[in-house]
């Protein structure tokens, strides 16, 4: 469906040309520099919005198209567009993106046109992996990304940054050579690099599952799956809040946007004959994890393992359509599945993205993130300590907010799968429950025993603003889940449609594990599947 005005070139290109003009006005005003920094990130995010309220929710199509020669020697486009799956993804990271901005009004005092520059920058590369069709473009936006993250973690990180930067570069380019081969050998396949020409290639067995092992080290070091995870806790530790913030709420899901615009569509009979590696993976990241971020001593770190266990329920309820055909031999909680991981990242942007907005505040007055060096801060920051009790609940899956939706969705589909799945799945609602109100525990009620504690001032207006919106969201989609569920619906079915049909040539179609098609009547919402 192509696009009379260039709004997803718009929403790439505006923060990016925001961001060079927000470096090149320096340090000199201060002010002017930070004002122009969020003019151009709320304009962006007003952009997204213009594409939300235009979009069609009742077509699987691409929306918004937009397709310009790039390379022509080797058909390579500027080829743009939008589906259910990646429109909230874009309106995510260009709302999010605001608070990171007003984040750092104060706080960054060291070359803070610098600091949101790359911010904004890295807010129209993002956008831009979301909206690529044509996967060198893909490639090139996901490649991108690392620099301006490894410039924040670098430079306005704290005192192991160096070694946090290049973990965090070594383990997500590792993954990425590895995806470009499989770009590669699908383009000689294809004969252009269009993602939509990949989906409807016609590959052998052999071929679908070097691309899949190809594709799974990419995206699940970014997502970070078990056991690639371990680059994520450093990264987040040693981020300022600006980055922890973006990292956990934006770039942790692209790789699962990775999974569903690549694995599964192009390699669907690999994913079916491996779906039982990516669920093991994903119930070890939920069950492992959560009892990993239980004794963690340090805020950012608890709250960057609870991310891998949450992001593990994102990869569980994509990969576990197969086990549910071939379990119940109808697809009746395969598009449950999927809708639920992706109500999860989105949940999972807002709550985690809050979460470490509120160690920053606490961090920016006591300059420590050790829990033992606080207690009884309810005492002296009441607003502050409502918020975090609330997004602490929200961490833990309580009904009412966004963290439940999407849990709940994913649980259910898992039961159609098996019980085991469902109920390793459901664990980690008792365990983020125990690491979370662990730590609210002793960071938020007691006595005051630290004199720095006592001295506190509760949040002013900017941290309100960050925290008050942020909450907001995680309410509305918690309350009314519908706004969000109806975008992505016809998309998510006719992709579940799509990996229901058997890829391999006709000498192998004896191989296909899942029989026939599935049809496309069986995934309409129902008594039994009202999702």
């Amino acid at each position: 469906m192509e696009s009379g005005f260039p709004l997803l070139t718009l929403t790439i290109w505006l923060p990016i040309v925001g961001g060079i003009a927000v470096l090149a006005s320096g340090d000199g005003n201060r002010q002017f520099t930070k004002w122009m920094a969020l003019t151009f990130a709320v304009l962006t995010f007003v952009v997204s919005l213009g594409l939300w309220l235009g979009f069609d929710s009742s077509t699987a199509q691409m929306q918004f198209v937009e397709h310009v020669s790039w390379i022509p020697s080797f058909k390579v486009f500027y080829h743009l567009g939008v589906d259910g799956i990646s429109m909230p993804l874009i309106v995510l990271t260009t709302f999010v993106t605001i608070f990171v901005v007003v984040a750092g009004w104060d706080v960054i005092t060291y070359r803070p046109s610098q600091y949101l520059a790359a911010f904004l920058i890295m807010e129209g590369i993002m956008v831009g992996v979301f909206a690529a069709l044509d996967a060198l473009l893909f490639y090139v936006f996901w490649e991108a990304m690392l620099i301006p993250m490894f410039i924040i973690i670098g430079v306005w990180g704290g005192p192991n940054r160096v070694y946090a930067t290049i973990k965090f570069f070594l383990f997500t380019f590792f993954g990425s050579v590895f995806m470009l081969v499989a770009l590669i050998y699908l383009y000689f396949k294809a004969g252009s690099f269009s993602i939509l020409d990949f989906q409807a290639l016609e590959l052998g067995m052999n071929a679908q599952v070097l691309i899949f092992i190809a594709f799974l080290l990419a995206f699940a070091v970014k997502v970070p799956m078990f056991p690639v995870h371990t680059w994520l806790p450093d990264a987040h530790v040693e981020a300022p809040t600006g980055g922890s913030v973006i990292l956990a709420a934006i770039m942790l899901k692209i790789g699962g946007y990775g999974f569903l615009r690549f694995s599964l569509p192009i390699a669907p009979d690999a994913s079916a004959s491996l779906d039982w590696l990516i669920i093991a993976m994903s119930l070890i990241a939920v069950v492992y994890i959560g009892f990993v971020a239980l004794v963690q001593q340090d805020m950012k770190k608890l709250i960057a393992y609870s991310s891998i266990a949450h992001m593990g329920f994102v990869t569980l309820g994509f990969f576990i359509v197969f086990s549910i055909v071939r379990h119940s031999g109808v697809s009746t909680g395969s598009v449950m599945g999927i809708e639920g991981g992706m109500v999860q990242m989105i949940s999972h942007g807002f709550i985690s993205g809050a979460l470490f907005l509120c160690v920053g505040v606490l961090y920016d007055r006591v300059h420590s993130r050790k829990i033992a060096d606080y207690g009884g801060v309810i005492n002296t920051m009441p607003w502050f300590g409502a918020f975090l009790v609330f997004f602490a609940m929200s961490n833990a899956g309580l009904p009412g907010t966004s963290g439940f939706v999407g849990e709940f969705m994913v649980i259910l589909a898992a039961f159609r799968a098996d019980f085991w799945f469902a109920f390793l799945a459901a664990t980690t609602l008792v365990l983020a429950a125990a690491f979370t109100l662990w730590m609210v525990k002793r960071v938020v009620f007691g006595e005051v025993a630290n004199p720095q504690v006592a001295a506190l001032q509760d949040l002013n207006g900017r941290e309100v603003f960050n925290l008050g919106a942020l909450a907001a969201a995680v309410l509305l989609f918690g309350l009314w889940p519908a706004p969000l569920v109806n975008v992505m619906h016809t998309t998510v079915q006719n992709l579940v449609t799509q990996v229901g049909v058997c890829k391999l040539p006709a000498a192998e179609s004896a191989a296909c594990l899942r029989g026939k098609p599935i049809p496309v009547a069986s995934l309409a919402p129902s008594a039994d599947n009202p999702f």
